[in-house]
Formats: structure tokens, C-alpha cells, sequence
């Protein structure tokens, strides 16, 4: 027996009590990646999603992810999607209330010469609708890698922010670049 999650006009069947995981979260995500952590790994953590954070996840695929990568056409690296509670906490600079944690967030970085993690930053600001989009560190030209989450038509608040490092601690600035 299993259990069906239907989303966004039949993207995946997820048998979700079988433990069978979809291979793909969308095109040119796998679930693999989607999940990769070394932090995970390095303290024995299971960084599995609920069918609740999965659903977001193929959200963020759908709406972000992928029309950006059909914009650019060209690979962009995931370098940390889904992470759960447990696996957020061992985070340095982590947010308690990390939409990471609930599949709503992907950090992404470029991985062409040819398009800058600043070309992915201001595509998704001025063409995708988003929830919050965040310039990582980097410098006033690039950023290190970009935040971006989405929750949901309607729901997004299209905050744009920058993280910087102020007296040890990772704080957002409202984004002025």
C-alpha cells in the first residue's frame, strides 16, 4: 500500500510509506542532490523530507529552478536544498526558522564562466516570482552563491536582502546594489 501525493498537475506520483523516493525532483534536480549534505553526512544525519517538504520542494523546482535553467540554459549547481532541523542546527550561521528546512529555500551558484551568480541573482529578481531572494557574501559584483525561496502564488513576499558578516555574526541587509 502507498500513499499518492499529487502535485502541480501530475509532476510526480510519490509513494511516500514505501520509502521510494522520486529519482527527480524536476528536470534537471535529483532527488539525490536535492538531499546531499557532507554536514548530513559527517554526524549520521538522515536529511529526508515528509511528503509536506517534498511538495515545496517541487514547487521551488517548478516556479524557480527550472525557468531559470531553460532562461540560461545551462547547468547551475545546487549546493544546498532540503535540510532538515536536526542537520540545520549543525549549520554555521544557521536560521532557526530556515525555509530550508521546510523545502521552501535552494542555494544555487553558476557553474559557467559565461553567467555570474549575479546574472542568476537579477534574472530571478526582475522575471520570478520568489519569496525571499538573497545575495550570499561575495562582493558588490557577485555574489558567493544565491538564496531563493518560494511558498506559494499569492504567498510570496519578493523581500530582497544581502547577507553580510557584522561583529561575527551573519545578519540581512535590505538589498541596495
Amino acid at each position: 500500500m502507498f500513499n499518492l501525493l499529487y502535485i502541480a498537475g501530475g509532476i510526480i506520483l510519490y509513494k511516500m510509506l514505501q520509502n521510494n523516493f522520486p529519482e527527480k525532483i524536476s528536470e534537471h534536480i535529483t532527488f539525490a542532490e536535492a538531499i546531499k549534505s557532507n554536514t548530513a553526512i559527517k554526524y549520521g544525519i538522515k536529511n529526508m523530507p515528509n511528503t509536506g517538504q517534498l511538495a515545496n520542494m517541487l514547487r521551488v523546482a517548478k516556479y524557480v529552478f527550472e525557468p531559470l535553467r531553460l532562461h540560461f540554459g545551462i547547468p547551475i549547481r545546487v549546493n544546498s536544498f532540503f535540510r532538515s532541523k536536526r542537520l540545520n542546527s549543525k549549520l554555521p550561521f544557521h536560521s532557526k526558522t530556515s525555509q530550508h528546512m521546510k523545502g521552501q529555500a535552494i542555494d544555487i551558484s553558476s557553474l559557467n564562466k559565461a553567467v555570474s551568480n549575479a546574472d542568476l541573482f537579477y534574472y530571478i529578481k526582475n522575471h520570478l516570482d520568489f519569496d525571499q531572494l538573497i545575495w550570499e557574501f561575495g562582493t558588490s559584483k557577485n555574489p558567493n552563491w544565491v538564496h531563493v525561496s518560494y511558498v506559494s502564488s499569492g504567498k510570496n513576499r519578493n523581500q530582497v536582502l544581502r547577507s553580510v558578516i557584522r561583529n561575527g555574526k551573519k545578519i540581512y541587509i535590505k538589498f541596495d546594489l
